[in-house]
């Protein structure tokens, strides 16, 4: 005897199947693929270099460079912006100890005189040059090369997708974030310890109120407009109101 057959003619039952969904993507995560590959065409030591720093009000621009050891790759790096302040701390504490770090500022006066693009590009380079050992080859993150004294790799997105242009965000995070920890010591009222000189709210307001400190940055917008403000005033100037240390 046949089976029955199977369909959705009378005296069948339909068997509904839900439809299939797509798998999830795989997150993106920094790989040693890109100096892997330098390193096979001899190109080595490999350094990959990240900065902090480029959007605030206020504070310096904090480069970073680093050379990972190939055999010695402190697990769980990511973009720095991924990951929360704690992991941050701990991955960058396993990267000093097993890595050659450099790192370089630009000053806040700096930033105002060359802009901020080319403070940036200018920290990343210096601190290409205080690694202890010279790179052959350089990834940065970004669209722009460097002036770093040898081969250089400009990599959109690279904090992302390069593993040590990743652990080069965090060094730079974490001593800047450390920085403005002290600034806000110094400025009470502004919140820089917990904004980090971003304008945010808080730091919008307090910069309204209190004016801009000797850190805040002339030549970003909303400083200019308080900096323009006082020296509209009667008897104000603007050096004065930029030195303003509540």
């Amino acid at each position: 005897m046949s089976p029955p057959s199977i369909g959705r003619g009378r005296g069948t039952r339909e068997t509904a199947i839900a439809p299939r969904l797509p798998l999830p993507e795989a997150p993106v995560r920094p790989s040693f693929a890109r100096e892997r590959r330098a390193i096979r065409r001899g190109l080595f030591p490999v350094a990959g270099c990240d900065e902090a720093g480029r959007g605030p009000l206020a504070g310096p621009v904090v480069a970073a460079a680093v050379i990972l050891d190939p055999k010695r790759i402190p697990r769980g790096i990511d973009d720095s912006k991924k990951l929360g302040r704690a992991e941050r701390e701990r991955l960058y504490a396993c990267i000093c100890a097993t890595a050659e770090v450099g790192v370089a500022f630009a000053s806040r006066a700096r930033v105002d005189r060359d802009n901020i693009r080319q403070a940036s590009l200018w920290a990343l380079a210096r601190a290409v040059r205080a690694l202890a050992i010279s790179p052959r080859f350089v990834f940065v993150d970004g669209i722009d090369r460097i002036d770093a004294g040898c081969d250089c790799t400009a990599v959109v997105g690279g904090d992302a997708l390069v593993i040590s242009i990743a652990a080069a965000s965090i060094v730079a995070k974490v001593v800047r974030d450390r920085l403005m920890v002290q600034v806000g010591a110094a400025h009470p009222g502004y919140g820089f310890e917990r904004h980090m000189g971003y304008a945010v709210p808080e730091h919008v307001d307090a910069l309204g109120r209190l004016g801009p400190t000797l850190h805040h940055r002339r030549s970003f917008a909303p400083v200019a407009s308080i900096l323009g403000r006082a020296e509209a005033e009667p008897g104000g100037t603007a050096d004065g109101f930029d030195l303003i240390s509540p």
